[in-house]
C-alpha cells in the first residue's frame, strides 16, 4: 500500500526533522528530503503537499539554497515555514531584505479575519490570535503577485501569506515547535484540508504491511539474527520479525555487564517466557571489564565497549550461520530509526564535521557479514517505535523505558569502570528510578540517570560522619529531545 506523503525539503533548520514528527501525529505520512536532491526525489515521492523547512541561511545572499523548480512543477499544495516562506516570496517576485532587529523568542499573531469563512483554511478552527516561536533575522517586504498577507503580528506585517488559486502558503513562525501550542492543529490543516490527505498512516496499517514486507523478504527458508538490548527499538524491531517468521528469529542478548540493576533478568524473561522467542543470552562481564580496565577517557570507552561487543555478536552470528547450514539465507535485523537513515544520508560530506561522540548504533558491523540487512523500524521516529510497541502488546516496561545508552552504565562512571563502582552505581541508579516511580514520576521524565563522579564527599548517616562515593542525579524533561 503506497501512503500519501507530504515531502518536507530540508534547508538546514535544526527543527526539520519535527515538521516530519509533527505531520505524522495527524497520520500523514511525511519524508525529509534534501532540498538539492528534490529534482530527482520529489516525481519518485508524488507528495499530496510539499513543506519548505527553515533555514540559517538568507535568500538574497550570494550561494543560498534556492527553490527547486519540481516544487512548483509538481502542482501540489507548498508551506513555506521561515526561510521557506522567504524562498518561496524570493523566487516568485517577492523581496526580501534584513529585519531591523532579529526576531526569536514567543511572538503573537493575529489571523486576518479572524474566525470568519474569509479566513484562510490554513487557520481553520483556530483562535483569531496565536503564541507563536518566531526564530528569524529577514522579512519579506513585498510579496510576489497573487500572495495576500493572512495573518501579521507587531514586528511582522506578513506573518503569513498565502497565494489560495495555486494553495502557496508561507509562515513566518515555527509551527512544529512546542512553543507554537496549536502550531500541529495548522500543519494539520494543510496535510488535510488543503492538501487532502485522509490520514492512513497508522500503527495498524504499519504492523501488517511491515511483517507482510519481512514475510517476502526472509522467505520460506530464511533466518533471521536480532541483537536485543533491551531497550524499545530492538524490542519492536525483534516482535515484528518474530510476527513475519516465528521461530526462524533467534534474539541475541550479550549481556555486558552494564546494565540497570535486574535489567538483564528482565530481558530473558520478557523475551523468552513472555514472547516465545528464542533468545540467546551471552555472558561477556568479564571480557568487557577486562577491556575497560583502567581506562578513564570516555570516548575510548565507548569505543572499546562497542568493538568488544561486535566481536562477541560476531562470534554467535557465525555460530548460528554454522548450524542453519551455507545453503540457508541468513538475515541480521537492526532497530535503526528515521533519525539515523536521515543523519547518514547527509553526513556526506563531513569535512567540515566535528566528532562530538561515537554514536554506539551506527557504523559498528564488520563490512565482511554475509547477512542481508533488516531494518522494521528505518523509516520511523521514536515516538512512533513507542506506538508501535504498544499497538504489539510489549509490556510498558520495555515500550517506555528511558533512552539507555548502548554502552550501558560504563560512560556513566567517570574514571575507572570496575566491578565495585558498577555495584554502587546500579544501586544508586536503582534507587533513584524507585522513587520516582513511586512519585508519578516517571512517565512524565524523558530521562533520569545517575553518574558517579570519581570524587569522595562528606555525608551525614544515622549519626555518624560519612566519606563515600559521590553520586551526580540529573532528570530531562522534553516533548522531542530537541526543544
Amino acid at each position: 500500500m503506497k501512503h500519501q506523503t507530504i515531502a518536507v525539503l530540508d534547508y538546514g533548520s535544526q527543527y526539520s526533522q519535527l515538521i516530519c514528527r509533527r505531520v505524522r501525529e495527524a497520520q500523514v505520512y511525511a519524508e525529509l528530503i534534501p532540498w538539492d536532491r528534490a529534482e530527482a526525489l520529489l516525481p519518485q515521492l508524488d507528495p499530496q503537499g510539499i513543506i519548505l523547512s527553515g533555514g540559517p541561511n538568507s535568500v538574497y545572499e550570494l550561494g543560498a539554497p534556492t527553490l527547486p523548480a519540481a516544487v512548483l512543477a509538481q502542482g501540489v499544495p507548498v508551506l513555506g515555514i521561515c526561510y521557506g516562506l522567504q524562498l518561496l516570496a524570493h523566487a516568485l517576485g517577492g523581496k526580501v531584505s534584513p529585519s531591523r532587529a532579529r526576531e526569536f523568542g514567543s511572538a503573537q499573531v493575529t489571523v486576518t479575519g479572524g474566525h470568519a469563512e474569509s479566513a484562510s483554511p490554513l487557520f481553520a478552527d483556530l483562535p483569531p490570535t496565536l503564541d507563536v516561536w518566531m526564530s528569524h533575522g529577514d522579512r519579506v517586504d513585498s510579496l510576489p503577485e497573487g500572495f495576500v498577507a493572512i495573518a501579521h503580528s507587531a514586528n511582522s506585517p506578513l506573518a503569513a501569506v498565502a497565494d489560495e488559486a495555486r494553495k502557496l502558503y508561507g509562515i513566518q513562525f515555527h509551527p512544529e515547535v512546542v512553543h507554537t501550542p496549536y502550531g500541529s492543529a495548522l500543519l494539520a490543516n494543510f496535510v488535510k484540508r488543503i492538501c487532502g490527505c485522509r490520514g492512513d498512516w497508522t500503527p495498524g496499517h504499519f504492523i501488517q504491511e511491515t511483517v507482510a514486507r519481512i514475510r517476502d523478504q526472509v522467505g520460506p527458508d530464511g533466518h533471521v539474527i536480532c541483537g536485543l538490548s533491551g531497550g524499545v527499538d530492538s524490542a519492536v524491531a525483534a516482535t515484528l520479525v518474530h510476527r513475519a517468521v516465528g521461530d526462524r528469529l533467534t534474539c541475541v542478548f550479550v549481556d555486558h555487564g552494564l546494565l540497570r540493576q535486574g535489567e538483564a533478568e528482565q530481558v530473558i524473561d520478557t523475551f523468552r517466557q513472555h514472547q516465545g522467542m528464542r533468545l540467546v543470552a551471552v555472558d561477556a562481564k568479564e571480557e568487557f571489564l577486562t577491556d575497560l580496565a583502567g581506562v578513564t577517557d570516555p570516548e575510548r570507552k565507548r569505543k572499546l565497549i562497542g568493538a568488544r561487543f561486535i566481536r562477541v555478536f560476531e562470534g554467535e552470528a557465525a555460530r548460528l550461520a554454522a548450524e542453519w547450514g551455507t545453503g540457508t539465507p541468513a538475515f541480521l535485523a537492526q532497530g535503526t530509526l528515521y533519525p539515523d537513515v536521515i543523519e547518514s544520508a547527509s553526513n556526506d560530506d563531513t569535512r567540515h564535521a566535528r566528532t562530538i561522540k561515537t554514536h554506539h548504533n551506527v557504523g559498528g558491523l564488520p563490512e565482511d557479514m554475509t547477512f542481508r540487512l533488516i531494518e522494521p523500524l528505518r523509516m520511523l521516529f521514536k515516538d512512533e517505535v513507542r506506538t508501535v510497541g504498544e499497538a504489539l502488546g510489549l509490556p510498558e516496561e520495555i515500550v517506555w523505558r528511558h533512552p539507555f545508552p548502548g554502552p550501558g552504565l560504563g560512560i556513566r562512571i567517570l574514571g575507572d569502570v570496575t566491578w565495585e563502582r558498577l555495584e554502587t552505581l546500579r544501586r544508586a541508579d536503582a534507587i533513584f528510578l524507585e522513587e520516582l516511580r513511586a512519585a508519578h514520576l516517571y512517565r512524565g521524565t524523558s530521562q533520569v540517570f545517575a553518574v558517579l563522579l570519581p570524587v569522595r564527599s562528606v555525608g551525614v548517616m544515622g549519626d555518624g560522619r560519612t566519606y563515600a562515593n559521590t553520586v551526580a542525579l540529573r532528570a530531562v524533561t522534553t516533548d522531542d529531545f530537541m526543544t
